[in-house]
């Protein structure tokens, strides 16, 4: 089977997937407590004709099947409804669309250095099994696995942002995504740094690198535990095969063994923890976004639950669920390229 065919395969399995997800979330989230209509008129004495006459405008008065049926034809043709409550009347899909850019760059900047370092730490760890840093290195994912992400953010907060200081000046900011009184760069991507980038405006690229330091660094200790445990497990299994005693037998240096024959082989069960890792960190850090103020995916989902805003809180199930499965379907397509033996 070609990769092509494999992937228009893949897509069409996830159709049941995603109508299965969708279906449930529909239901569950009219289970919720609240009321979207309240959420949605100003606040203060609501006058019954008026919530009546919204709810029926809304289409909330219909039966469940109906609601469900009609938001799926609204999706079909790539309507994702308005947010109720959030930002009232702001189509769905706009409104993750502004959260997305810093959800995408705290999840791609933290993994791209938990895999660097967790595959490098995972390997060394292997070679040198039993020994003092091998025993270092498995102490600090234990640390890594069994720290709470919000305990770890808490603690970077009052250490970095609070105990240390430098003239008085916190060393590292501990909320938001920039200094508040710097605007915005007119808007291009969406992504604050490409788009100060674009418009000459360097002061804040740095200031938002600044910012994004402790979740990054929260995110990036979390994943890396789970990484180099998996990286080591794997390559302590490779290291027992037939064909590295052959390379070793034929005097092949150890470098040229770890990195030409073993490495390469033991990265496919450490490709799947970091696509499932990235996958998760890409549809929201809740916990750490909602720590740090950083207004992106994980903290949107919380708005959206706490002031029941249905078609918010669907859209964003909708969005995650297309976002796994595609992270899925392209660590399927990298076991390919890195083990020729796989076929499609």
């Amino acid at each position: 089977m070609s990769l092509l065919k494999y992937i228009i395969r893949r897509l069409i399995i996830a159709v049941p997937v995603i109508f299965g997800v969708m279906t449930l979330t529909f239901i569950l989230s009219r289970l919720m407590p609240g009321d979207p209509v309240l959420a949605y008129l100003p606040e203060g004495k609501v006058n019954l004709e008026i919530y009546y006459a919204t709810k029926q405008a809304l289409g909330l008065n219909d039966p469940i099947i109906v609601q469900y049926f009609r938001y799926l034809g609204q999706l079909m043709i790539g309507d994702w409804g308005v947010s109720l409550s959030i930002v009232k009347g702001m189509p769905v899909w706009d409104l993750i669309m502004l959260s997305l850019p810093r959800t995408a760059d705290i999840a791609i900047f933290s993994m791209i250095i938990a895999a660097l370092i967790g595959i490098k730490t995972g390997v060394i760890s292997a070679t040198h099994r039993n020994k003092a840093r091998d025993t270092i290195f498995r102490g600090l994912t234990l640390l890594g696995v069994a720290l709470p992400v919000f305990f770890l953010g808490m603690l970077l907060q009052y250490t970095l942002g609070y105990v240390v200081r430098i003239d008085g000046v916190p060393l590292l900011p501990t909320t938001g995504f920039k200094t508040t009184s710097y605007p915005d760069p007119e808007f291009v991507t969406g992504f604050r740094w490409i788009d100060a980038l674009l418009s000459g405006e360097y002061y804040m690229v740095t200031d938002y690198f600044y910012h994004l330091i402790l979740p990054v660094f929260c995110l990036a200790f979390i994943s890396l535990a789970s990484i180099v445990r998996q990286t080591r497990s794997s390559m302590l299994e490779v290291l027992e095969q037939d064909y590295v005693r052959t390379a070793r037998a034929k005097g092949c240096k150890e470098k040229d063994v770890i990195n030409t024959h073993a490495k390469k082989n033991a990265m496919i069960p450490t490709i799947t923890v970091i696509g499932l890792s990235f996958g998760g960190l890409l549809t929201g850090a809740v916990l750490t976004e909602t720590t740090f103020g950083l207004a992106g995916i994980g903290e949107l989902l919380v708005l959206a639950i706490r002031n029941t805003d249905y078609w918010v809180l669907n859209g964003l199930v909708f969005f995650f669920a297309l976002v796994f499965i595609l992270v899925n379907l392209a660590t399927d397509v990298i076991y390919g390229l890195l083990d020729p033996r796989i076929r499609f």
